[in-house]
């Protein structure tokens, strides 16, 4: 074990002419850590993952490799190693042989490279397929290979640009927690780009909010969730309602802006009368069936337009109607400031 950061970067950045894409970025990720970068396109966080990779070098700053300063070190130097979108397997090769390329490229014998190979193709569960060629497999084994041939290689670090972005939806959720799973047994320190914030939210220990080249907001999905600390990072992770200045104070009561997750809310007919609930009238405009919950969409009468989701736990028959009158309520606790009055 070391005291080290797997990664340090420290003051960080990167111009492409006029642009900056990385903005003085200080960031330091745990050795074993599953941390991802989330951020719309163009918010700096594959320009970032170049960076560690060093496929891209800085403007400014530094790179830490387990407090080995790689700034400038050529890839093939930095004990990190890439799973890209597109996995980039070799179409004449056996699914054995593209894992065991990065040993044959570093002179490891014949015989240790293939039981490598083999117990590398163990771990993520297609040793039975290790003869086929890769366009014998299905999109989500061609990933699972594409993360044995990373790993095989025992790298430091692995970084992962989007590799289940061209996953239909059912796979990518079956590959998210595969993926967890495999970072768990190997204990190495993965980096996971991604603009999905609900797979950044499955897979994370941490994760890093992107923003015009710069981290909004680190902490934990539970932390980035309950309690984002900006209106870019309440709006971008989850869904939620916003209540600007003005319908602060009319429908909250409160100055300043705040967020509150439409799970958080609750419908009745009438105000309720609970001590520390507070409600607000308003009518229904629309109703979303989605399965296992339902969206309800409200128009306040002093207020913006919001939503509220209901959990689908019991038979409905019919749903409630458009147009209907209904009370909105919450919970004080629930109601999370953006931005402090004055601030």
């Amino acid at each position: 074990m070391t005291d080290h950061a797997a990664i340090r970067l420290t003051g960080l950045t990167k111009e492409f002419g006029a642009l900056t894409a990385v903005d003085h970025i200080d960031l330091e990720i745990a050795a074993g850590e599953f941390f991802s970068m989330l951020g719309p396109s163009g918010s700096g966080k594959t320009t970032v993952l170049r960076l560690i990779a060093g496929f891209e070098q800085p403007t400014s700053g530094t790179v830490e490799l387990f407090g080995a300063d790689v700034t400038r070190s050529a890839p093939f130097d930095r004990e990190v190693n890439t799973v890209f979108q597109d996995y980039a397997l070799f179409p004449h090769m056996s699914v054995i042989d593209n894992v065991a390329y990065g040993l044959r490229v570093r002179g490891v014998g014949r015989a240790e490279r293939r039981d490598r190979a083999m117990r590398a193709l163990a771990a993520v569960r297609l040793e039975q397929f290790a003869s086929r060629k890769p366009a014998q497999l299905s999109g989500g084994q061609r990933q699972r290979v594409a993360l044995a041939r990373a790993t095989v290689v025992e790298p430091k670090v692995l970084l992962l640009d989007e590799p289940l972005g061209a996953l239909d939806l059912k796979l990518r959720e079956q590959m998210q927690v595969e993926l967890k799973q495999l970072q768990r047994e190997l204990g190495i320190t993965f980096i996971f780009v991604t603009h999905d914030q609900e797979e950044a939210l499955t897979l994370s220990d941490r994760i890093a909010v992107f923003h015009d080249g710069r981290i909004e907001q680190l902490g934990t999905p539970r932390e980035l969730y309950e309690r984002p600390a900006s209106r870019f990072v309440a709006d971008f992770v989850g869904t939620t309602n916003l209540f600007g200045a003005e319908h602060a104070r009319t429908v909250l009561g409160r100055d300043g802006e705040f967020s509150v997750r439409p799970e958080k809310l609750s419908l009745s007919a009438s105000a309720p009368t609970a001590v520390g609930v507070r409600s607000a009238a308003g009518t229904l405009v629309e109703t979303i069936y989605l399965g296992s919950a339902i969206r309800r969409v409200i128009d306040l009468d002093d207020g913006p337009r919001i939503s509220v989701l209901q959990r689908n736990d019991r038979a409905r028959e019919e749903d409630d109607l458009r147009g209907d009158r209904v009370h909105v309520s919450w919970h004080d606790e629930d109601i999370v400031a953006l931005v402090p009055p004055g601030g």
